[in-house]
């Protein structure tokens, strides 16, 4: 798995936080609450050396004004990937723009949305990119 995605940005952190996200899933299982999911696995990556925001306030400025903090990212890695956790059956294109929107107002071009309610950890996410920055 780590030359899959290798020639992709920031695809050397993508990596192991897609390794820890497989780690964690595999040792609690499918069913966790969102929150419990986020909590376990911020301690995994902090522990495997990588540097985690929780619940990071995302600010939306419109026409002069900024709403302070109408969104929160679940996790920020290294600050250059935004890791979005859903505890649904089934991913849906509405979580896709949700991700890409927090990722446009973040400026952050990387992110990953995984869907910890899966049974098979590894058709529970995806990896999307934002071009230009």
């Amino acid at each position: 798995m780590e030359t899959q995605f290798a020639s992709y940005l920031h695809s050397d952190v993508t990596n192991r936080i897609t390794g820890s996200a497989l780690a964690v899933h595999r040792a609690l299982g499918p069913g966790l609450l969102e929150g419990a999911y986020r909590a376990c696995l911020a301690h995994r990556l902090r522990s495997d050396g990588l540097e985690v925001r929780q619940e990071v306030p995302i600010p939306l400025k419109f026409d002069g004004i900024e709403l302070d903090d109408p969104y929160r990212a679940d996790l920020i890695v290294e600050n250059k990937v935004l890791l979005e956790l859903k505890a649904i059956q089934q991913l849906g294109p509405l979580h896709e723009s949700q991700l890409m929107t927090y990722m446009k107002l973040s400026g952050i071009r990387v992110g990953l949305l995984l869907n910890i309610f899966s049974r098979d950890s590894r058709r529970g996410g995806r990896r999307r990119g934002r071009w230009p920055a």
